[in-house]
């Protein structure tokens, strides 16, 4: 066994045949890695691991037992599954089998954004393959969260599994022919306000769809994640002023895209359907809407236009139509001074938002991070931390 750590992680590699001979040792060893590394989750690799006895099994055991949660032993080989699977360890801890490689060779490339490029695999399937910056954590989050759209009634693409193509990780999912609601919008003005009231129907679907606590992350923990990363750039009171904020977001059961713009909804048979989701959550409408002016309002007025125009299908004097055709159905404000008012406090949320995003850890938004924390973080959220957290708690 090798032991590295990574990602808050202490990765314990094994390898070869664990067995009664060898399973005291092993043991040994797991101990050892664990109390050079006091506190860090444990996650096995299993990648190289040809068999393991029930002798090894109990040792895997006494480590969950230890940590007090569920462990993941992970690229099990399907040889290795079933003996967990029969032994019904696959209910005591968190097996993951082992990713299955396809190759994108000949493929037609159909899609390419910030994360990674899009792939036709037949007539049925696409292959979403990853950056390699990108995490399995994060990958196969997106897959999880799809499937458990899905299955809670929100009309959402079908995900198959997470695979590997040349070194880099993607998802497979089901091939929808059909155009993204923002190409549609451009090629279809005529339509602009049957799409219109299906996209505003969209997003009040998922605003008032509940689900079971558990099956998304909370958009108060990943604001929490998100901001205890940014030590490199702020200090600790700047950092306990943004948890305080995160902390004034009410809790809710329901559902929040969080990246709800044209170019990630597709339409299917007349229908929308939800795609690129590693950001969803459960937190309230207020989450969505922010994202929305983001995309549909700010981001067009601003240097970024190219980007969202590139990520929406739309030219931003569309975009800015939408977004402003999107609040007025949706709140059912039809004064313009009113609503630049409503806009006055969505911009300010925004600006917290996008201080927050920096803690993602993505390549745009770690360089972009000393700027932004001048810029936004010093300039507008400090100044208005109540009136911020204020609006998160009363906006809607």
């Amino acid at each position: 066994m090798n032991s590295y750590t990574d990602n808050e992680k202490l990765h314990l590699v094994l390898e070869g045949r664990i067995d009664s001979n060898n399973a005291a040792a092993f043991e040994k060893e797991v101990e050892s890695a664990l109390s050079v590394h006091p506190g860090i989750e444990p996650m096995f690799d299993a990648e190289n691991l040809e068999y393991i006895s029930s002798a090894g099994l109990r040792v895997l055991m006494k480590v969950r037992k230890a940590a007090g949660k569920t462990i993941t032993v992970a690229n099990v080989s399907p040889d290795v599954y079933d003996i967990f699977e029969v032994t019904g360890f696959t209910e005591l801890l968190d097996v993951k089998k082992q990713l299955r490689e396809i190759s994108v060779d000949g493929c037609e490339l159909i899609g390419k954004g910030g994360n990674g490029e899009v792939y036709r695999l037949d007539e049925d399937k696409i292959v979403k393959v990853y950056k390699p910056w990108m995490d399995f954590e994060a990958i196969d989050r997106e897959r999880a969260f799809a499937q458990t759209a899905f299955i809670n009634g929100i009309p959402s693409v079908i995900a198959y599994d997470t695979v590997r193509v040349a070194g880099r990780l993607g998802i497979v999912f089901e091939m929808l022919k059909s155009d993204t609601l923002g190409h549609a919008m451009v090629t279809h003005p005529d339509r602009f306000d049957e799409y219109m009231d299906k996209y505003v129907a969209l997003a009040k679907t998922l605003h008032t769809t509940h689900v079971s606590e558990g099956s998304f992350s909370t958009i108060q923990d990943i604001y929490h994640s998100r901001i205890s990363n940014l030590t490199p750039w702020c200090n600790e009171e700047e950092i306990s002023l943004m948890h305080r904020i995160a902390d004034s977001i009410p809790h809710a059961d329901t559902v929040t895209h969080n990246d709800l713009h044209p170019g990630n909804i597709m339409i299917q048979d007349g229908e929308l359907v939800l795609i690129d989701m590693p950001e969803v959550t459960m937190g309230p409408p207020i989450c969505d809407l922010t994202s929305i002016y983001r995309d549909l309002i700010s981001a067009p007025s601003g240097a970024q236009s190219g980007s969202i125009e590139m990520s929406t299908g739309m030219p931003k004097e569309l975009c800015l139509r939408v977004g402003n055709a999107f609040f007025e159905r949706y709140t059912g404000i039809t004064d313009k001074a009113e609503m630049e008012e409503y806009y006055k406090k969505l911009g300010l949320l925004f600006a917290f938002n996008t201080v927050a995003v920096c803690g993602a850890g993505s390549e745009t938004a770690t360089k972009l991070a000393p700027m932004i924390m001048d810029k936004l973080l010093r300039a507008i959220v400090i100044p208005n931390e109540q009136t911020i957290r204020y609006l998160f708690s009363t906006l809607n």
